[in-house]
Order: structure tokens, then sequence, then C-alpha cells
């Protein structure tokens, strides 16, 4: 097996997300109805109706992204006739993708992925007083770099490097004045562009212990199963199957790196040559380029994508 299936993060999503999918086809829909039904209440009605800035909220946008994730692929299922078991060498998912991933490869129920993240979301906005942290994006400057610079601009605070997503883009994390100066620093250091990310916390970084003392409390509450195919886990850059690991592996991730870029490599360098980005947006999708010479990228996100799924796992078995 030469493909993969990943699972996109949050800033893919979109007011309308998956709304084709559920129209045209009743699995779909009846993965959104799951979600509501574990969450109780309508989330679908934020998706596809809005305002943009309730989908935004990290509680919703984190079930939302897994719901559409979860709804493509029950309709690759059902319609191409595809199957993680037989036609995924690995699932990875960047960040709360790793949900996604997970219970696509039956590891998770939807119901728990939803509630895990709507509780993952709360606790990650919680962790940490709104103006307090912040992230930035370092373009340009490659991981090794961006890690030196976050140490240097840290003086005494917490800067860490919580998303290396490869191509040159690294995003670091932590107290506003020390990411503050993780800008500067990188802009005299070379950076092609460095700028604050809206986003309401700084994730992945360890003022993000209380939520991860949070996910330690509700993941023990859950049965994770072992998954159809292996994850490529987050905070390895490796693939695991054990459901001991898994849940540890999720707990650290919500203080640790996403290593995007090397995961993506790591997969590379176990054969794989097509990777099928199952869900809202195309980031994964045009990261996949930048990362694996060689490697194509296909976003499948709506009805119109189904064929292009087919033809790049024809083609991914034929490499």
């Amino acid at each position: 097996m030469t493909a993969a299936f990943t699972f996109p993060g949050q800033g893919s999503q979109a007011v309308g997300m998956g709304k084709a999918l559920a129209d045209a086809f009743p699995v779909a829909r009846a993965v959104f109805d799951e979600v509501d039904s574990a969450l109780g209440e309508k989330l679908t009605a934020v998706i596809w109706d809005g305002p943009a800035e309730t989908l935004q909220l990290t509680q919703n946008a984190q079930p939302a992204l897994m719901a559409v994730s979860l709804a493509t692929m029950r309709v690759l299922e059902a319609e191409a006739g595809i199957s993680l078991a037989k036609d995924a060498a690995f699932v990875a998912g960047h960040s709360l993708g790793e949900y996604s991933a997970l219970a696509a490869a039956g590891s998770l129920s939807i119901s728990d992925a939803a509630r895990l993240l709507r509780t993952r979301g709360q606790a990650m906005q919680k962790a940490v007083p709104v103006g307090v942290g912040a992230m930035a994006a370092l373009l340009g400057m490659e991981y090794d770099a961006a890690v030196a610079v976050a140490a240097e601009a840290a003086q005494g605070q917490v800067c860490q490097a919580a998303n290396d997503n490869g191509g040159g883009q690294v995003v670091v994390s932590g107290d506003k004045a020390a990411v503050d100066r993780a800008v500067e620093i990188a802009k005299a250091k070379g950076a092609k562009r460095a700028m604050l990310l809206p986003v309401s916390a700084p994730f992945h970084c360890s003022l993000m212990q209380p939520a991860a003392d949070v996910m330690a409390e509700a993941l023990a509450k859950v049965t994770i199963n072992r998954p159809a195919a292996p994850l490529v886990s987050n905070v390895l850059a490796s693939a695991i199957t054990d459901p001991d690991e898994i849940r540890r592996r999720l707990i650290e991730q919500v203080t640790g790196t996403v290593r995007w870029r090397e995961s993506i490599a790591y997969m590379a360098g176990q054969g794989v040559t097509h990777f099928l980005e199952i869900g809202a947006g195309k980031v994964l999708s045009g990261l996949v380029k930048r990362i694996a010479d060689g490697a194509v990228g296909v976003a499948v996100g709506g009805p119109n994508d189904i064929a292009a799924a087919k033809d790049a796992l024809t083609a991914a078995q034929s490499a």
C-alpha cells in the first residue's frame, strides 16, 4: 500500500463545509446526525449556516472538522468502495485531525471523538486567559532555526515551536511578549515573513498543561481500539497501533510539537507516494508537495472529489 489518508486541523474550517456531501449522500448525513446527537446540540446548523465567528470558536471548529472528515470517509467507503484497512498504509491528522484519523480507522467511535474534541476545544480555550498567550508563523525559516529563535525569545517565559508544518513554515507558541520577541528576532535573522496568528490561545506549548490534564481524564474514560491502519503520531512522527500508547500520545500532543513535516517524510520514506486529505480545505495537500519530492497530495472534501480519490488510489497501487 502506497497511499496514506491525512486529516486536516484547525484553520481549514469554512461555513458550508460538508453540506454538499450531506445533501447528496445519506451516509454523510448520518455522520452529522451522530455528531449532533453526541453533543446534544445542532452543531450542523453552525457548520452550514454560520456565523463564521461561532464556527471558528475552538470548541466548535474541532468537532466540526472531524464531522466533515468522517462524513467524507463514509462517502468514499460507500460510493467508491474505498477501504481504509485495505487501501491505507497509514493514517495521520494535523493536531485535532489526529482524532479524525483515529475515528476513520475505527480506533475511536464518532460519538466519542466528537465529545473528546468538544472537551479538548473548551479545555484549550480555558487553559490560558485571552490575551496572555499568542502564536506566530515564521515563514521561510527551517525548523532548527525557528527553535533557536524561540529559545532566544523566551527570556524566562514560554516560547516553543508548536507546529513544524514543512516547506519553511514553523509556528511558535507561548507567552505573548515572548512570541512578539520571536517575531522580531525571526525577521532580523532573515525569515521571509513573521506574523502573529489570529488564534484565541497558545496551542501546543507548555502553557496548555491544564488542558492536557483535562484530556488525560477524558481519554481515560473512552475505549480506544487498535486502528485499522497505523497512526503516524504528531508527537513521534512515527507509526503506532497500541491503544495505550495512542492514549498517551494524544495527551502529550496538547503541549507537544505537531511534527507534520517529519510525519510526511516518515510516510514517504516508508513508500507512500499519494496522500489523500480527507475533509475540509486543501492545506495538507499543498504541504505534501513541499515536503516529499514527487509525492502527490489530493484533497477530498466534496462530491466532485470522489473520482479523484479513486484515481489517486489506483495510481498509488500501480506506483
